[in-house]
């Protein structure tokens, strides 16, 4: 069955979430940056940004490390990032902050080890089922990989508020990513999904 669950993951979902995220992602990127991946798994969408033609740099953390990376990736303890301040241009976390108890506590971690910018790609709770629907695609994307599910998920005014509290600014954002072709996106998409450059103040 895991087998099974795995196939149609990579199949139906993963392949494209790379694609998609990266391209999304590359937009928000500005060239020539040096890049940490906070959470990277194996590093696949990092990859697709470092050969994008934007001259980036590329590396990640994670705190377990796959057989098989396409980055450099060394572990972490999931809460302390293990650089100096302002080590970075950049700080991405792609669908890591509500694998988290405190997402706030990495963002400041990330704060700290970056020169200027983060980019989020994450979860907004939103409607009525949409903690249900979160939880199933969480379920469904990472259990078989061994990676904590908390569900911790947060409403697009706590993302705010938290941004407020450390100091972020949102410089741009962006609800529709395309990630599931229609008709799955109906339930999938429809504002689940965002991904956010912000800003050091």
């Amino acid at each position: 069955m895991q087998n099974l669950i795995d196939t149609l993951h990579t199949t139906l979902v993963f392949g494209r979430r790379v694609r998609t995220l990266a391209a999304a992602l590359g937009e928000m990127v500005p060239s020539g940056s040096e890049v940490l991946d906070v959470g990277c798994g194996d590093g696949q969408i990092s990859a697709q940004l470092a050969n994008s033609g934007k001259g980036l740099s590329v590396r990640g953390i994670d705190v377990l490390i796959r057989p098989n990376c396409y980055i450099p990736v060394t572990q972490f303890d999931g809460n302390n990032i293990p650089f100096d301040d302002a080590s970075f241009d950049l700080v991405i976390f792609v669908d890591v902050l509500h694998h988290t108890e405190d997402p706030a506590a990495l963002l400041a971690e990330a704060k700290r080890v970056s020169r200027r910018y983060l980019l989020l790609k994450d979860h907004f709770r939103t409607g009525a089922i949409g903690n249900k629907t979160l939880r199933l695609m969480d379920w469904f994307g990472n259990a078989h990989h061994g990676v904590v599910l908390p569900y911790n998920y947060l409403s697009e005014p706590e993302w705010n508020q938290a941004y407020q509290r450390l100091g972020l600014k949102v410089v741009e954002i962006k609800r529709k990513l395309g990630l599931y072709p229609f008709p799955a996106d109906l339930l999938f998409g429809r504002g689940l999904h965002f991904v956010a450059l912000l800003e050091k103040r």
